[in-house]
């Protein structure tokens, strides 16, 4: 994939599938901002990255904060001179209640993070892009932002927020040079899914059952489709959410 050479954010890249990606990113020549809200974690997946000979930054970045997100953004220009592509990945889960369980505290929680922090870093990345003529955004959304995700009710108005943001933002900066997708990820091995598991065990019978090909996806093969939509072989491609789910939307 050509994304060699290529100047790369990943946020929540700490762990699970934003680690896979910036990984991914690396193993195929682009210089990966490894950047968290755990400075720790971004700080061991860059010295994985370097010790198996690529090249990373990492930086500490609390998505649900402006500032926070100038500052990474910033920094990755001011040292890399400029910034090719953003994969906004940080997220948060929900505690599992009904709607009308649901706390306050819960919802801005979730929105504040998934919802606004994936605007901060849209709005400041394409502020960045329009300066240096061209970039490109990959979104993480959900199959929870493309169908019903009940006793969900924060997390999937994140997600489909992030596919509604992802097709506007393609539409207005489509003759810029820059494209904007997202990638709806099924039920994934990550630590989103470890907890709802550990909340309620039954969910792991119950979530196969309903995946056609009868196991969870793997982070890397998330990676593998970011990496794809970030590179020069998709020029063409911008506005879409591209769904890997083991044909559960099916």
């Amino acid at each position: 994939m050509k994304v060699n050479n290529k100047i790369v954010i990943v946020t929540g890249a700490g762990s699970g599938i934003g680690k896979s990606t910036a990984k991914h990113f690396a193993k195929h020549g682009a210089t990966v901002v490894v950047s968290d809200i755990n400075l720790e974690n971004a700080e061991k997946v860059s010295q994985e990255i370097v010790t198996n000979g690529g090249k990373a930054l990492p930086i500490k970045a609390n998505v649900a904060k402006f500032e926070d997100v100038e500052n990474l953004i910033n920094t990755t220009v001011s040292e890399f001179d400029r910034l090719d592509v953003i994969v906004n990945n940080a997220g948060i889960g929900p505690h599992l209640l009904r709607t009308h369980e649901s706390t306050l505290k819960d919802w801005d929680r979730v929105i504040a993070v998934n919802q606004t922090g994936v605007y901060y870093c849209m709005k400041v990345a394409l502020t960045q892009f329009l300066k240096q003529g061209g970039g490109n955004i990959v979104n993480i959304a959900s199959l929870a932002g493309l169908k019903a995700s009940p006793n969900n009710i924060s997390y999937s108005a994140s997600k489909f927020a992030v596919v509604g943001m992802t097709k506007s933002a393609a539409m207005e900066y489509a003759t810029k040079n820059i494209r904007v997708n997202a990638v709806c990820p099924g039920y994934t091995e990550s630590a989103l899914l470890n907890q709802l598991i550990e909340a309620k065990p039954e969910m792991d019978a119950i979530l196969k059952s309903v995946i056609p090909m009868k196991r969870y996806g793997k982070a890397d093969e998330i990676a593998d489709a970011v990496v794809w939509l970030a590179s020069d072989n998709t020029k063409f491609i911008t506005g879409q959410t591209i769904t890997l789910d083991g044909g559960t939307s099916l």
